[in-house]
């Protein structure tokens, strides 16, 4: 009987970025649905598997946070790492970052901090 719910479950990938954004210090459901099936649409089209939603979740989860909350929940290393992803992110414009970053923006889940930034940029 259990076989049967996991049929009808999350699947693997969803399930894998869910996991991947706890890592990264956000509370899955923080992240709207829509947001988490765009975000494995984009990774499977660059031909990446699960192993590659880390770095994504990491990413938005710094989006999200802010660097203050980021470098609390992972670090200050890792919020510089990702501090210098979404700098190389907004200089490149059209990258898989970039797309995150304004996939973060248009669903309204950036940070304040992030959000003036990521505006001030674009206009």
């Amino acid at each position: 009987m259990l076989r049967l719910f996991q049929l009808f479950g999350r699947g693997a990938a969803m399930a894998a970025l869910d996991d991947a954004l706890r890592a990264s210090g956000v509370h899955p459901l923080l992240v709207p649905e829509a947001v988490k099936l765009t975000v494995l649409r984009e990774e499977r089209r660059a031909g990446r598997g699960e192993a590659a939603l880390g770095p994504a979740a990491a990413l938005l989860g710094y989006c999200m946070l802010g660097h203050a909350g980021f470098a609390e929940a992972n670090g200050a290393a890792e919020a510089e790492a990702a501090e210098a992803r979404l700098e190389a992110a907004m200089e490149a414009g059209g990258s898989e970052d970039a797309r995150l970053v304004l996939l973060a923006l248009h669903a309204g889940l950036l940070a304040p901090e992030i959000a003036a930034r990521v505006e001030a940029e674009e206009g």
